[in-house]
């Protein structure tokens, strides 16, 4: 990924600052990885691996997985920190779902993530699609868990419990930021209506997913804050990982983060009794994702850990 300056401190001058090692990732290779690009290629299919710039894409295709992005790869929001296209999106593509469905089966993945861009423009936020392609992943591949990483729906609650009717493992929504920064980070969203949406899920029986990126100017107690609202309203995973500027056009990294930093941000979540939680520089929200379908795993294993 490109290196890119970070704005100072100093209002109107820039530092052109090097990434730290522990954010250094090997370029993607290997007959996995190729498999995957294959595989994505031939069925025109869309991933937020690389719509996103994730800096994981070598490690998780090389692995033989991938998180895809249905309704397109152009969002109808402009959110300050994502490298997804904004824009007017093409039309609904009726036949998406089964091609996902069948990637997944033709990839033989025994856990799948799926995620969408927002879809504001259309009547029902994308969430008859969204139902669609998980009753056409669970049929062709009834082994496979499924995590769903969801806009917010503008908090429509019947587009909401479409994804709960659909019943996937895993339902994720990433409040993405602390409350302060939300406007800025986020500009068409809202904290609150974020938590609701998570609030809701829960209260619909799902194991309820969420993420957070710093880095982004957020202070330490606005993250334990964040965290404590995200355990009130029904979360059970948390993943927290360093904000990466995209372009020179998306919000500039305020800092980086150290890794001690992270594991403690970890240690605290699990005090505050969440069930799991993933933290580190290179940590996404599909990050190791088929550890996160387990009820108590995380909190098994920070147990062993502390002894």
């Amino acid at each position: 990924m490109q290196e890119l300056p970070v704005v100072s401190k100093i209002e109107g001058s820039t530092t052109k600052i090097k990434k730290p090692n522990w954010l250094r990732v090997k370029l993607p290779t290997g007959e996995s990885y190729k498999h995957v690009r294959g595989l994505v290629d031939t069925h025109k299919l869309h991933t937020i691996c690389e719509s996103g710039n994730c800096p994981n894409m070598g490690e998780c295709w090389g692995a033989g997985t991938a998180t895809f992005m249905i309704l397109g790869n152009v969002c109808t929001r402009s959110c300050g920190f994502c490298a997804v296209a904004t824009g007017r999106p093409e039309p609904v593509d009726w036949d998406e779902p089964q091609r996902v469905a069948e990637a997944i089966y033709l990839m033989k993945v025994k856990h799948a993530v799926i995620t969408s861009v927002d879809r504001d423009e259309l009547k029902d936020g994308g969430s008859t699609i969204w139902y669609n392609t998980i009753k056409a992943v669970k049929e062709l591949n009834p082994d496979t868990t499924l995590e769903t990483l969801i806009p917010d729906f503008r908090g429509i609650k019947d587009q909401v419990q479409r994804i709960i009717d659909g019943a996937p493992e895993v339902v994720s929504h990433n409040i993405e930021t602390v409350e302060r920064l939300t406007k800025r980070v986020r500009i068409q969203a809202k904290y609150w209506r974020s938590m609701e949406v998570l609030r809701t899920l829960k209260e619909g029986g799902m194991r309820v997913k969420s993420g957070i990126m710093l880095g982004l100017g957020e202070t330490k107690d606005e993250v334990i804050r964040t965290l404590a609202d995200l355990r009130d309203n029904g979360t059970d995973v948390v993943t927290i990982g360093q904000y990466l500027q995209p372009t020179q056009k998306h919000l500039p990294v305020d800092r980086f983060v150290h890794p001690d930093e992270f594991a403690e941000y970890r240690e605290i979540g699990y005090g505050l009794g969440l069930d799991y939680v993933e933290s580190g520089p290179l940590v996404r929200s599909s990050y190791h994702s088929e550890k996160h379908v387990i009820a108590g795993y995380g909190k098994e294993q920070w147990r062993g850990e502390r002894g």
